[in-house]
């Protein structure tokens, strides 16, 4: 006995609040009973318990979407009396729908994105907004938008794979990205060598400029025993990190403890940064946890140092012998120094960490993952060195006019009261500066996909003159629709097909003229349920259809962007698909193939479907005989 959930059928693609129709196909090779439930993406919509004759059972039901592009509808079978099979009782399909542009917006604190929301909704674009802990953590979920937007967002709060999600949302199907400024982002959220600075068209990293006052900081890290492998790996990468981001006027010292403390590099000027970072390379772990003896060096080093700002960062991973820790601490503020704290993995004193830097007049961190050490050290460089924010208020200066500029009056614009330092990188556009020459506005092509840097805020910290001006919602529409993915394009219908684990991807498209468009640059862009990427040419088959096939072995979900460009290589425009791939194809209960049995019988003298009784019955004639 068995019942399978066969296909669940559904529209390629609808406008948004379209009605359709979903069509769930379950096969039985007998009579049963079983509840069904339907459910798009996380939410049900459908439950109901259903009688199953042996064959083909068929039903419908009509639905419609608004808020999503892309909606995934899975179909469950289950409380049957008999069935074999349990792996075969789900199917999915995908919907794509066409409508206003959306955007996600990840802030960091949601209450003062009102004015950014509003402001593009009075232009037709929809937006989302989420807290940081609210950041995608999947294609499906990151396919439902036209742009990703990180206001205010810091490394540390994002996760590895997120931020390849990203980048693969960007590189590989066309999607936009955006980050705005604040004290939690660029160089100051820790994005420094991190994959989504990889796909911003700005760097972290910058000329400290000398009126800025200089910095004196100490690492002190922990090499015990339990440090061992990746921890230490990572920390030692941190500390590099660190080494990189400071100026030549800069001054660093690195210290390692176990059992007791050793100088790992000497406080000496950050210009010699191949030394330091020679030096921390050779950092092995092995010994106890004994941390203040390294405390109380660090503070003996800074208190030679004449830098204008004194820092120690310190990390461990374990339980230090006692100390005076909340003493010198104590001594450390009273000689104008600061301290911060990094616990690694679950087996810090958290409680000791939190009120050294509480004392220190630092801040704490927690790095559960090893692997965000470096964001860790990066973000609490550049924090400390206060050279990466400019609260000098300033007057936008255009550098580049472009068509995201188009009919707002910069002249009349008020002033913005601060932004992130960065520089931009070699082929990015500048568009916009700031008086001091530092980039605003800049943004570039990143594989398929528009990333921009827009280092100043929209809200009410260094943006609240801007909320008030008339040009505030041209602007931040017109940057959003020069950089989101345009998906809704009249002329362009795409199908998906799927076949014995083989998809085929049909584009028809006509120009506006009404012809078919005809020897256009045509490829598809699929992104596996491994995150594996290939690219294809759609080959063009007959007027305006072009044609792609590509085999689908796993199971999962996956992800298109189908391309089209001129000869001459502008982009005429992107669309997103997906298909989900279900149980393998041995697990399908396929119909008994009668036409078949009833050859073979007839060709070997045998019998189609005997009685009981004649199943040992001499045959009628002989194999190859006629009659």
């Amino acid at each position: 006995p068995e019942v399978q959930v066969a296909a669940v059928e559904v529209p390629a693609q609808v406008r948004e609040g379209e009605p359709f129709y979903v069509e769930v196909v379950i096969n039985s090779n007998h009579e049963d009973e079983g509840l069904v439930e339907v459910f798009r993406g996380a939410h049900k919509v459908l439950s109901e318990t259903r009688k199953l004759k042996a064959g083909e059972n068929r039903f419908r039901f009509q639905q419609s979407i608004t808020g999503e592009r892309l909606a995934q509808y899975t179909v469950k079978v289950g409380g049957l009396k008999t069935d074999t099979l349990l792996d075969n009782n789900t199917e999915s399909g995908l919907v794509f729908t066409t409508g206003k542009p959306r955007v996600l917006l990840i802030e960091s604190d949601p209450k003062l994105a009102q004015q950014l929301v509003w402001a593009l909704q009075q232009e037709e674009i929809e937006v989302d907004v989420r807290p940081v802990e609210g950041m995608p953590e999947s294609l499906a979920d990151l396919q439902n938008y036209e742009l990703l937007a990180l206001s205010n967002v810091p490394a540390t709060s994002l996760s590895q794979r997120q931020m390849e999600l990203a980048r693969t949302y960007v590189q590989d199907l066309g999607g936009g990205f955006m980050m705005l400024g604040g004290d939690q982002s660029f160089g100051l959220g820790g994005y420094y060598k991190t994959v989504l600075e990889e796909i911003l068209p700005v760097r972290s990293d910058f000329e400290k400029e000398k009126e800025k006052p200089s910095l004196g900081m100490v690492l002190v890290i922990d090499k015990s025993g339990s440090m061992g492998g990746e921890k230490m790996e990572m920390a030692k990468e941190a500390a590099k990190s660190a080494a990189e981001l400071l100026g030549p006027r800069d001054q660093l010292g690195v210290i390692a403890f176990d059992g007791e403390f050793f100088v790992v590099s000497d406080f000496q000027s950050a210009s010699n940064k191949a030394r330091i970072i020679d030096d921390i390379s050779r950092i092995e772990a092995g010994g106890g946890t004994t941390m203040y003896p390294a405390m109380e060096e660090a503070y003996n080093i800074l208190q030679g140092s004449t830098a204008k700002l004194k820092h120690v960062i310190m990390l461990t991973d374990g339980i230090s012998s006692p100390g005076d820790f909340e003493g010198m601490a104590q001594q450390m503020v009273s000689a104008r120094m600061t301290c911060t704290t990094v616990a690694v993995g679950e087996g810090s004193d958290t409680n000791l960490l939190e009120e050294i830097a509480r004392v220190g007049q630092g801040r704490f961190f927690s790095a559960t993952d090893p692997a965000t050490l470096p964001q860790i050290f990066a973000k609490e460089t550049m924090t400390a060195s206060k050279s990466a924010i400019n609260e000098q208020p300033f007057v936008p200066q255009v550098v580049r006019p472009t068509a995201a500029l188009a009919d707002i009056d910069f002249e009349t614009a008020p002033f913005l009261l601060g932004y992130v330092v960065t520089r931009p990188k070699a082929t990015c556009e500048f568009i916009l500066a700031t008086e001091a020459g530092d980039p605003l506005l800049c943004w570039w092509r990143y594989g398929l996909g528009t990333t921009v840097a827009f280092t100043s805020d929209a809200k009410s910290r260094w943006g609240a003159e801007w909320l008030t001006w008339p040009g505030y919602s041209k602007f931040w529409a017109q940057v959003v629709r020069q950089s989101m993915r345009k998906n809704d394009v009249k002329g362009v219908i795409v199908d998906v097909k799927q076949e014995r684990r083989r998809a085929t991807v049909t584009l028809d498209a006509i120009d506006p003229t009404g012809k078919f468009l005809n020897q256009a640059e045509t490829e598809v862009t699929v992104i596996d349920p491994q995150l594996g990427q290939r690219k294809l040419e759609m080959k063009q088959t007959a007027p305006g259809r072009y044609v792609a096939e590509f085999d689908t072995p796993a199971s999962g979900a996956y992800h298109m962007n189908l391309s089209q460009k001129t000869a001459g290589g502008t982009l005429l425009h992107q669309q997103t698909r997906g298909l989900i791939v279900g149980y393998p194809d041995e697990l399908r209960l396929r119909p008994t193939n009668e036409e078949l049995l009833k050859s073979l019988a007839a060709a070997t003298g045998g019998r189609f479907d005997p009685r009981p009784e004649d199943l040992f019955a001499e045959p009628t004639s002989a194999p190859g005989s006629p009659g």
